[in-house]
């Protein structure tokens, strides 16, 4: 998948790899994220297919960059991803439940320590949907109205972490409750 978020911001505008790791983390860092050595590797490889070309920067008082431009055989590429109907589920692996899943055994105190921490960093991810993410988009999209389209479907993610937290905040309440309750 990290092929095709690389497609798609290339498709914005050419980019160094040091860029796109900035914009990943800027944007659909909350859903999908890459490590910078994953991205020089998997940037290697789109090179080697054909699917991006890269050139050669010199800078005054600084490293050479290399910049990164999807081809035309990478935008049919990410056309065509994007036109494939995705038909499975995706997994969801979260270590806190299955610490739940068996924490009967375990002390409830302990429990509800966790539970308690995870509520806290929830709220703060779901106040960063509400205001940091949502004023980087609104900032993106003013700054390119080119983009506008792009801008209503990034929204719509941001719109689906905020959701998500939500979520998780009312599971962890109930749950929090209940092991207050029962155990």
């Amino acid at each position: 998948m990290l092929k095709y978020a690389l497609l798609g911001f290339l498709s914005y505008q050419p980019q160094t790899g040091y860029e796109l790791k900035q914009v990943i983390d800027q944007s659909v860092q909350y859903f999908w994220q890459a490590k910078q050595s994953q991205i020089y590797r998997t940037l290697k490889a789109l090179e080697a297919e054909g699917l991006v070309a890269s050139h050669v920067e010199a800078q005054e008082s600084r490293p050479d960059r290399r910049v990164y431009a999807i081809t035309a055989a990478g935008e049919a590429a990410l056309d065509s991803w994007l036109r494939e109907p995705s038909t499975e589920l995706s997994t969801h692996k979260d270590p806190l439940l299955l610490k739940v899943f068996f924490s009967a055994r375990g002390d409830k105190e302990a429990l509800l320590t966790q539970l308690r921490l995870q509520r806290d960093m929830r709220q703060r991810q779901a106040e960063l949907y509400q205001g940091e993410a949502r004023a980087v988009i609104a900032q993106q999209a003013a700054s390119a109205p080119h983009l506008a389209d792009d801008a209503r479907l990034w929204e719509a993610t941001r719109r689906f972490g905020e959701l998500f937290e939500e979520m998780y905040l009312r599971w962890l309440d109930e749950t929090i409750a209940l092991v207050e309750e029962v155990f």
